[in-house]
């Protein structure tokens, strides 16, 4: 149970909570753990929604197909994130997405009207759940913003360069969450396309690749 809590603590939807009422939560909000292999998906767009997951091991990958059959990776996601949680708050009963395993994961999984109703029992961290969520809401929507920002860019060129300055921060040396296949559908570019456009960045100096560490020059 410590190595479990040490793990969720990190996450917005935890803060305040102490780990002598976390045993306790977590049979309130009717948790269960459950293990996925690679591929393996734990939602299916048009799957009706019941929970939310927090990651405790492995990554997951949201995604959505076009009505053509193309993927578009929405975000990636690792160790302590939450997802689903959108879904919750805007009482969206099916899913309009995919969640698909990135590598090997276990997962936390919350009855996710159990989080923002309170209990028969009052239980004291259900208000804090509860303010958590909102505030968690509020930022993923930053992150949907940012994508958005990406997506506008016209060329491909203007949206690898979009989205290196958003995944550098201050570092001119960082590390993508993506593979090229994975790059491309996030960016929805064809891949051979962008694998050009990379090398022709590198050409013109303007940056450094080695699989999916970069190096962006000003």
């Amino acid at each position: 149970m410590k190595k479990t809590f040490d793990t969720v603590k990190s996450n917005p939807l935890f803060n305040g909570i102490a780990f002598s009422d976390f045993e306790t939560m977590l049979s309130c909000l009717s948790a269960r753990t459950a293990s996925y292999k690679k591929g393996e998906i734990i939602l299916l767009s048009g799957d009706a929604v019941s929970f939310v997951g927090l990651i405790l091991s492995g990554s997951v990958r949201i995604v959505k197909e076009d009505m053509d059959g193309h993927i578009s990776i929405l975000t990636e996601l690792g160790i302590s994130d939450l997802f689903g949680e959108v879904f919750a708050c805007a009482g969206i009963s099916h899913s309009p997405v995919t969640i698909e395993v990135g590598s090997d994961a276990e997962i936390l999984l919350i009855d996710y009207k159990r989080i923002i109703t309170s209990c028969s029992s009052s239980c004291p961290f259900h208000a804090k759940l509860i303010e958590n969520m909102l505030s968690l809401i509020a930022k993923k929507n930053l992150t949907l913003n940012q994508k958005i920002e990406v997506l506008s860019k016209r060329t491909t060129r203007e949206k690898l360069m979009c989205f290196f300055d958003a995944q550098r921060g201050a570092a001119r040396r960082f590390t993508i969450p993506y593979n090229r296949e994975e790059l491309a559908a996030y960016l929805c570019v064809d891949r051979s396309a962008m694998s050009n456009e990379l090398c022709k960045m590198r050409d013109e100096g303007l940056i450094q690749f080695q699989k999916n560490q970069f190096e962006l020059f000003d």
